[in-house]
């Protein structure tokens, strides 16, 4: 009898591969190559002394500060909101869910309107916690709030499916065994969702980096106190500094590619080392 090889629909591995080489090399790759060789105008010391500047090591400071102190804070709460999305049942819980997706839908302007008009003096929020001494709005704490703000979906969207997935056999075993709520957490729970936890924590930490139109709003822009990388980039364009604010973009590029490497790495090892416990 002669076999019949069965055909796939989808295009074979070589041309694929060839599609997706070529997409990624006009998507990402030469713009990326190009804004290294833009920086070639540069000596090496005149792109010192422009990323170098006290202004910008203030904005670095205060850009991935803030950003990883709001991926840290969406961790937490954004599991807390996958696990009750996802163990319990509410009135109301379907448009709880569909807020979550808000920050995605949003107009980041729009939304750096609406926080700036909740957290500002007279506002909802700061016009309470002000008085208390607690200000919000054109501060550092003002970017945290944004950044927090626009990173959640990524954190729950990524936890929900995992938790969903998860057996509910395997924490009644638990607490047959004798585990307490906290131990079965700990240990059986907490180590199946920390690989998607971890994606979760770095999407939002790289949204974050590279926001800029719910900061600009909430922020107040002051040079030293306030002011982001990325606002610092818009400027130098604005003052048709291009081969400056590309220097300057670079160096984002390079500790943001570094950190990413470091939470992949870490996500990696982590779910190696469950497979392997197991």
């Amino acid at each position: 009898m002669a076999s019949h090889k069965q055909k796939n629909v989808l295009p074979g591995f070589n041309l694929s591969l060839g599609y997706t080489l070529l997409y990624l090399s006009l998507i990402v790759l030469i713009p990326l190559a190009a804004a290294f060789i833009k920086t070639t105008e540069f000596t090496l010391a005149e792109f010192w002394h422009v990323v170098t500047t006290p202004r910008v090591i203030a904005s670095y400071k205060l850009t991935f500060g803030a950003a990883f102190l709001a991926a840290v804070i969406n961790a937490f709460f954004g599991l807390l909101t996958a696990w009750v999305l996802t163990r319990y049942t509410f009135p109301g819980k379907k448009l709880v869910d569909a807020l979550v997706d808000l920050p995605f839908a949003l107009p980041t302007a729009v939304a750096g309107i609406a926080l700036t008009a909740v957290y500002s003096a007279n506002g909802w929020l700061g016009s309470i916690l002000e008085p208390n001494g607690i200000k919000v709005a054109f501060t550092p704490l003002g970017v945290v709030v944004a950044l927090t703000f626009i990173g959640l979906p990524f954190v729950v969207r990524t936890v929900q499916p995992v938790l969903e997935d998860l057996e509910a056999e395997t924490e009644e075993a638990a607490a047959s065994l004798g585990a307490n709520r906290w131990q079965t957490f700990r240990r059986v729970i907490l180590p199946a969702l920390w690989p998607a936890l971890l994606t979760g924590f770095a999407l939002a930490f790289a949204r974050a980096i590279g926001e800029y139109g719910s900061v600009i709003f909430i922020a107040g822009n002051m040079p030293m106190v306030s002011e982001i990388t990325p606002l610092i980039i818009i400027t130098k364009l604005e003052q048709y500094d291009y081969t400056g604010a590309t220097a300057v973009a670079v160096v984002m590029l390079v500790i943001s590619f570094l950190l990413l490497l470091s939470i992949n790495g870490l996500q990696w090892w982590s779910s190696r080392r469950n497979s392997v416990s197991r």
